[in-house]
Protein backbone atom coordinates (compact mmCIF):
# COMPACT_ATOMS: atom_id res chain seq x y z
CA UNK A 1 0.00 0.00 0.00
CA UNK A 2 1.11 3.41 -1.06
CA UNK A 3 2.28 6.42 1.73
CA UNK A 4 -1.24 8.16 -0.10
CA UNK A 5 -3.06 5.76 1.04
CA UNK A 6 -1.30 4.59 4.50
CA UNK A 7 -1.90 8.45 5.31
CA UNK A 8 -5.73 8.16 4.41
CA UNK A 9 -6.60 5.37 6.50
CA UNK A 10 -5.03 6.76 9.50
CA UNK A 11 -6.31 9.94 8.38
CA UNK A 12 -9.84 8.88 8.92
CA UNK A 13 -8.98 7.05 11.99
CA UNK A 14 -8.05 9.40 13.93
CA UNK A 15 -10.48 11.50 12.83
CA UNK A 16 -13.49 8.63 15.07
CA UNK A 17 -12.41 11.02 17.53
CA UNK A 18 -10.66 14.02 17.19
CA UNK A 19 -13.31 16.41 15.59
CA UNK A 20 -12.53 19.29 13.34
CA UNK A 21 -8.40 19.10 13.50
CA UNK A 22 -7.53 17.74 10.13
CA UNK A 23 -4.54 20.42 9.62
CA UNK A 24 -2.78 19.23 12.41
CA UNK A 25 -3.76 15.28 11.86
CA UNK A 26 -1.94 15.88 8.69
CA UNK A 27 1.27 17.27 10.05
CA UNK A 28 1.84 14.42 12.68
CA UNK A 29 1.51 12.15 9.88
CA UNK A 30 4.22 14.23 8.15
CA UNK A 31 6.26 13.91 11.20
CA UNK A 32 5.84 10.17 11.45
CA UNK A 33 6.82 9.49 7.77
CA UNK A 34 10.33 12.02 8.94
CA UNK A 35 11.20 10.28 12.19
CA UNK A 36 10.36 13.77 13.71
CA UNK A 37 8.94 14.79 17.18
CA UNK A 38 6.00 16.65 17.89
CA UNK A 39 5.52 19.82 20.71
CA UNK A 40 2.11 19.62 21.37
CA UNK A 41 1.36 23.54 23.00
CA UNK A 42 -2.05 24.87 23.95
CA UNK A 43 -4.07 25.66 26.77
CA UNK A 44 -5.37 22.65 29.24
CA UNK A 45 -8.33 20.66 28.12
CA UNK A 46 -7.74 21.14 24.14
CA UNK A 47 -7.38 17.55 23.50
CA UNK A 48 -3.31 17.52 23.01
CA UNK A 49 -2.79 14.27 25.37
CA UNK A 50 -6.18 12.66 23.85
CA UNK A 51 -4.86 13.14 19.71
CA UNK A 52 -1.76 11.60 20.98
CA UNK A 53 -3.64 8.59 22.33
CA UNK A 54 -5.98 8.19 19.24
CA UNK A 55 -2.24 8.22 16.87
CA UNK A 56 -0.47 6.19 19.08
CA UNK A 57 -3.24 3.39 18.95
CA UNK A 58 -4.38 4.05 15.67
CA UNK A 59 -0.85 2.92 14.75
CA UNK A 60 -0.95 -0.25 16.37
CA UNK A 61 2.39 0.72 18.22
CA UNK A 62 3.64 0.40 21.87
CA UNK A 63 2.42 3.61 24.12
CA UNK A 64 3.63 5.09 27.18
CA UNK A 65 3.13 8.15 28.97
CA UNK A 66 4.89 10.00 30.82
CA UNK A 67 3.54 12.97 33.42
CA UNK A 68 6.55 15.34 33.86
CA UNK A 69 6.85 17.01 37.25
CA UNK A 70 9.71 18.72 39.47
CA UNK A 71 10.62 15.23 40.82
CA UNK A 72 10.90 13.59 38.04
CA UNK A 73 14.31 11.52 37.83
CA UNK A 74 15.99 10.98 34.25
CA UNK A 75 15.92 7.09 35.89
CA UNK A 76 12.19 7.46 35.34
CA UNK A 77 12.08 8.06 31.90
CA UNK A 78 15.48 6.23 30.68
CA UNK A 79 15.65 3.45 33.28
CA UNK A 80 17.73 1.74 36.46
CA UNK A 81 20.06 -0.56 37.19
CA UNK A 82 18.75 -2.20 40.48
CA UNK A 83 20.98 -5.22 42.03
CA UNK A 84 19.09 -8.85 41.69
CA UNK A 85 20.17 -10.12 45.05
CA UNK A 86 19.28 -13.56 43.85
CA UNK A 87 21.97 -13.35 41.13
CA UNK A 88 24.35 -10.91 42.87
CA UNK A 89 24.22 -8.96 39.73
CA UNK A 90 23.19 -5.66 38.60
CA UNK A 91 20.05 -5.78 36.00
CA UNK A 92 18.86 -3.22 33.97
CA UNK A 93 15.28 -2.29 34.16
CA UNK A 94 14.01 0.16 30.90
CA UNK A 95 12.03 3.36 31.52
CA UNK A 96 9.21 4.34 29.45
CA UNK A 97 11.31 5.76 26.87
CA UNK A 98 12.10 2.29 25.45
CA UNK A 99 8.65 2.44 23.37
CA UNK A 100 7.59 3.41 20.09
CA UNK A 101 5.32 6.25 20.93
CA UNK A 102 6.25 8.12 24.11
CA UNK A 103 3.69 10.68 25.34
CA UNK A 104 5.47 13.64 27.53
CA UNK A 105 2.76 15.46 29.35
CA UNK A 106 3.49 18.49 30.88
CA UNK A 107 7.27 18.38 29.48
CA UNK A 108 8.44 21.71 31.13
CA UNK A 109 7.55 20.92 34.80
CA UNK A 110 10.63 18.75 34.66
CA UNK A 111 13.74 19.40 35.81
CA UNK A 112 17.14 20.55 32.65
CA UNK A 113 18.51 17.32 33.98
CA UNK A 114 15.67 15.30 33.31
CA UNK A 115 14.84 17.09 29.78
CA UNK A 116 18.68 16.47 28.98
CA UNK A 117 17.71 12.51 29.45
CA UNK A 118 15.10 12.68 26.82
CA UNK A 119 16.91 15.22 24.48
CA UNK A 120 19.19 12.29 24.08
CA UNK A 121 16.53 9.89 23.31
CA UNK A 122 15.01 12.13 20.56
CA UNK A 123 18.60 13.10 19.22
CA UNK A 124 20.50 9.92 19.43
CA UNK A 125 17.51 7.23 19.83
CA UNK A 126 19.36 5.76 21.96
CA UNK A 127 20.00 5.42 26.30
CA UNK A 128 23.56 5.70 27.89
CA UNK A 129 23.23 4.62 31.55
CA UNK A 130 26.18 2.93 33.39
CA UNK A 131 28.54 3.02 29.99
CA UNK A 132 26.18 1.29 28.48
CA UNK A 133 24.14 2.23 25.42
CA UNK A 134 20.93 0.79 24.55
CA UNK A 135 19.20 1.45 21.36
CA UNK A 136 15.56 2.26 21.28
CA UNK A 137 12.87 0.96 19.40
CA UNK A 138 12.29 1.68 15.42
CA UNK A 139 9.85 3.87 15.16
CA UNK A 140 10.17 5.90 17.66
CA UNK A 141 8.54 9.39 18.26
CA UNK A 142 8.25 12.10 21.27
CA UNK A 143 4.75 13.99 21.47
CA UNK A 144 5.61 16.52 23.79
CA UNK A 145 2.50 18.48 25.45
CA UNK A 146 2.92 21.99 27.16
CA UNK A 147 0.70 24.99 28.77
CA UNK A 148 2.33 27.91 27.84
CA UNK A 149 0.11 29.93 29.85
CA UNK A 150 1.09 28.40 33.56
CA UNK A 151 4.25 29.28 33.93
CA UNK A 152 4.57 28.76 38.12
CA UNK A 153 6.29 26.06 38.80
CA UNK A 154 8.02 25.35 35.23
CA UNK A 155 11.21 25.24 33.30
CA UNK A 156 11.39 26.69 29.51
CA UNK A 157 12.78 24.72 27.18
CA UNK A 158 16.11 25.79 26.21
CA UNK A 159 16.38 26.45 22.75
CA UNK A 160 18.44 23.27 22.22
CA UNK A 161 15.79 21.25 23.13
CA UNK A 162 13.21 22.94 21.38
CA UNK A 163 15.33 22.79 17.96
CA UNK A 164 15.13 18.85 18.55
CA UNK A 165 11.37 19.20 17.76
CA UNK A 166 10.93 18.81 14.04
CA UNK A 167 7.20 20.84 14.43
CA UNK A 168 5.41 23.18 17.29
CA UNK A 169 1.68 22.51 16.73
CA UNK A 170 -1.30 23.98 18.56
CA UNK A 171 -4.83 22.77 18.59
CA UNK A 172 -6.77 25.41 19.49
CA UNK A 173 -10.61 25.98 20.53
CA UNK A 174 -13.17 23.64 17.96
CA UNK A 175 -15.63 25.87 16.33
CA UNK A 176 -18.99 26.03 17.76
CA UNK A 177 -20.59 23.52 15.49
CA UNK A 178 -17.03 21.27 16.20
CA UNK A 179 -18.07 21.75 20.23
CA UNK A 180 -21.60 20.29 19.53
CA UNK A 181 -20.96 17.82 17.88
CA UNK A 182 -17.70 16.74 20.72
CA UNK A 183 -20.80 16.93 23.13
CA UNK A 184 -22.20 14.41 21.02
CA UNK A 185 -19.66 12.18 20.09
CA UNK A 186 -18.73 11.86 23.75
CA UNK A 187 -21.87 11.55 25.37
CA UNK A 188 -22.52 8.19 25.72
CA UNK A 189 -18.51 7.06 26.01
CA UNK A 190 -15.22 7.85 25.02
CA UNK A 191 -14.35 6.71 21.18
CA UNK A 192 -11.21 6.25 22.16
CA UNK A 193 -11.97 2.77 23.90
CA UNK A 194 -13.57 1.16 20.63
CA UNK A 195 -11.03 2.25 18.12
CA UNK A 196 -8.97 -0.14 16.82
CA UNK A 197 -5.60 0.27 15.06
CA UNK A 198 -5.20 0.84 11.10
CA UNK A 199 -1.81 0.58 10.41
CA UNK A 200 1.59 -0.91 12.35
CA UNK A 201 5.23 -0.50 12.61
CA UNK A 202 5.50 -1.81 8.74
CA UNK A 203 3.35 1.27 7.23
CA UNK A 204 5.49 3.62 9.33
CA UNK A 205 8.61 2.32 7.69
CA UNK A 206 7.30 2.32 4.28
CA UNK A 207 5.49 6.25 4.86
CA UNK A 208 9.42 7.05 5.61
CA UNK A 209 10.66 4.98 2.89
CA UNK A 210 8.50 6.75 0.34
CA UNK A 211 9.18 10.25 1.66
CA UNK A 212 13.04 9.72 1.42
CA UNK A 213 12.49 8.93 -2.04
CA UNK A 214 10.74 12.47 -3.39
CA UNK A 215 12.26 14.36 -5.41
CA UNK A 216 13.62 17.99 -4.23
CA UNK A 217 14.38 20.01 -7.45
CA UNK A 218 17.28 22.94 -7.66
CA UNK A 219 14.37 25.72 -7.48
CA UNK A 220 12.52 24.41 -4.36
CA UNK A 221 16.06 23.39 -2.62
CA UNK A 222 17.05 27.43 -3.10
CA UNK A 223 13.89 28.57 -1.97
CA UNK A 224 13.65 26.62 0.93
CA UNK A 225 17.35 28.43 1.67
CA UNK A 226 16.54 31.53 0.89
CA UNK A 227 13.40 31.56 3.97
CA UNK A 228 15.64 29.96 6.08
CA UNK A 229 18.39 32.41 5.61
CA UNK A 230 15.96 35.13 5.62
CA UNK A 231 15.35 34.87 9.33
CA UNK A 232 18.92 35.09 10.74
CA UNK A 233 18.48 38.77 8.67
CA UNK A 234 15.75 40.04 9.99
CA UNK A 235 15.55 43.03 11.95
CA UNK A 236 13.34 41.22 14.32
CA UNK A 237 14.94 38.37 15.59
CA UNK A 238 17.77 37.67 18.14
CA UNK A 239 18.44 34.22 16.69
CA UNK A 240 17.18 33.42 13.29
CA UNK A 241 16.79 29.63 12.04
CA UNK A 242 19.77 26.85 12.32
CA UNK A 243 21.02 24.86 9.30
CA UNK A 244 19.36 21.88 11.73
CA UNK A 245 15.83 23.79 10.62
CA UNK A 246 17.08 23.74 6.67
CA UNK A 247 17.32 20.39 6.78
CA UNK A 248 14.06 20.13 9.03
CA UNK A 249 12.18 21.85 6.32
CA UNK A 250 13.47 19.94 3.60
CA UNK A 251 12.60 16.41 5.52
CA UNK A 252 8.82 17.81 6.16
CA UNK A 253 7.88 19.19 2.46
CA UNK A 254 9.66 15.72 1.39
CA UNK A 255 7.02 13.44 3.31
CA UNK A 256 4.31 16.09 2.83
CA UNK A 257 4.66 15.59 -0.74
CA UNK A 258 4.56 11.96 -0.24
CA UNK A 259 1.49 11.67 1.57
CA UNK A 260 -0.64 13.08 -0.80
CA UNK A 261 0.87 10.96 -3.78
CA UNK A 262 3.32 13.17 -5.40
CA UNK A 263 6.51 12.21 -6.09
CA UNK A 264 7.81 15.85 -5.84
CA UNK A 265 8.27 19.00 -3.74
CA UNK A 266 6.29 21.81 -4.62
CA UNK A 267 6.68 25.02 -3.14
CA UNK A 268 2.83 25.04 -1.62
CA UNK A 269 4.82 21.85 0.36
CA UNK A 270 7.42 24.39 1.73
CA UNK A 271 4.63 26.98 2.66
CA UNK A 272 2.30 25.17 4.63
CA UNK A 273 5.35 23.49 6.76
CA UNK A 274 7.63 27.16 7.37
CA UNK A 275 5.47 27.79 10.49
CA UNK A 276 5.34 24.63 12.07
CA UNK A 277 9.15 23.53 11.28
CA UNK A 278 10.50 27.02 12.07
CA UNK A 279 8.77 28.72 14.61
CA UNK A 280 9.49 27.00 17.69
CA UNK A 281 12.98 28.09 16.43
CA UNK A 282 12.98 31.60 16.31
CA UNK A 283 13.70 34.35 19.00
CA UNK A 284 12.40 37.70 18.57
CA UNK A 285 14.13 40.73 20.06
CA UNK A 286 12.25 42.45 23.34
CA UNK A 287 11.22 45.26 21.65
CA UNK A 288 9.50 43.69 18.95
CA UNK A 289 7.81 41.55 21.27
CA UNK A 290 6.29 44.50 23.12
CA UNK A 291 5.34 45.94 19.96
CA UNK A 292 2.72 42.54 19.35
CA UNK A 293 5.15 40.93 16.69
CA UNK A 294 5.42 37.05 17.01
CA UNK A 295 7.61 34.37 15.13
CA UNK A 296 4.45 33.37 13.12
CA UNK A 297 3.83 37.07 11.69
CA UNK A 298 7.56 37.20 11.10
CA UNK A 299 7.45 34.22 8.58
CA UNK A 300 4.60 35.72 6.96
CA UNK A 301 6.76 38.65 6.20
CA UNK A 302 9.40 36.69 5.19
CA UNK A 303 7.61 34.86 2.80
CA UNK A 304 6.06 37.35 1.49
CA UNK A 305 9.38 38.82 0.40
CA UNK A 306 10.98 35.67 -0.86
CA UNK A 307 9.69 35.15 -4.76
CA UNK A 308 8.17 31.84 -4.71
CA UNK A 309 9.98 29.60 -7.39
CA UNK A 310 7.80 28.62 -10.71
CA UNK A 311 8.24 24.45 -11.72
CA UNK A 312 8.48 23.83 -15.08
CA UNK A 313 6.30 22.06 -16.76
CA UNK A 314 8.45 19.00 -17.08
CA UNK A 315 8.60 18.79 -13.60
CA UNK A 316 5.01 18.52 -13.14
Amino acid sequence: MGAAAIAARLRENVGKVIIGKEGVIDLILVALACEGHILLEDVPGTGKTMLAKTVSRSLQLEFRRVQFTPDLLPSDVTGVSVFNEATAQFEFRKGPAFTNVLLADEINRATPRTQAALLECMEERQVTTDGETRPLADPFIVLATQNPIEQEGTFPLPEAQLDRFLLRLSLGYPSPQEEAHLLTRFAATNPLHALQPVAGAVDVVAMRTAAQAVLLGEAVSAYIVAIVRATREHEALRLGASPRATIALMRAARARAALLGRAFVMPDDVKELVKPVLSHRLILKNQFRLRGQSQESVLDSVLGQIPVPVLPDTDQ
